[in-house]
């Protein structure tokens, strides 16, 4: 039933808009272009960003300075039981979702997917969110400033996300 269901929902939906657009004779085609025409607007301001922010992932990926940020805060995280494995999953899910994937991928080939470290990647990537890109995606589209105080409680509640992914899994396992 739920497999008919999704398989229905976008035909669904696509028909309710439809119906409305002759029901209230809207020229359906005409708001599609217009619509389609924002959009790509909407892409070129954002592209700027976008680029800057891949070129950044990726020389922090490759210059090794995540390696030498989890040597430094390594101990602390021994300290307070902090899983190893998931330490560059935490410090790049904040930054890069399709990074934070491959990290995850990763500690889910190492350890498995049943295991804690597997259990515990699975409820970080769900419970936080690519903070710094979607701060910066959205602030660029609009040409706002990017809000300290908003990037401070973004990355708490990542923060927050993240321990309590670690204690939870912990407690469920």
């Amino acid at each position: 039933m739920i497999s008919y269901i999704s398989l229905m929902a976008m035909p669904l939906v696509i028909l309710i808009i439809i119906i409305f657009a002759v029901k209230e004779k809207k020229d359906t085609f005409d708001l599609f272009i217009d619509g389609a025409k924002e959009g790509i607007e909407i892409t070129i301001k954002i592209f700027p960003t976008l680029i800057g922010i891949f070129f950044s992932i990726g020389l922090l990926r490759n210059s090794g300075i995540m390696d030498m940020v989890i040597k430094i805060i390594n101990p602390i995280t021994r300290i307070i039981n902090f899983p190893t494995e998931i330490i560059p999953l935490a410090l790049i899910r904040p930054i890069s979702g399709s990074g934070a994937i491959g990290i995850a991928t990763d500690i889910m080939k190492n350890n498995g997917v049943d295991s804690y470290i597997g259990k515990v990647a699975s409820v970080i990537m769900g419970s936080t969110e690519t903070t710094i890109y979607t701060i910066a995606v959205y602030t660029a589209g609009l040409k706002v400033k990017i809000n300290k105080d908003v990037l401070i409680a973004a990355l708490f509640a990542d923060a927050v996300g993240i321990i309590c992914s670690v204690i939870f899994c912990r407690i469920m396992s």
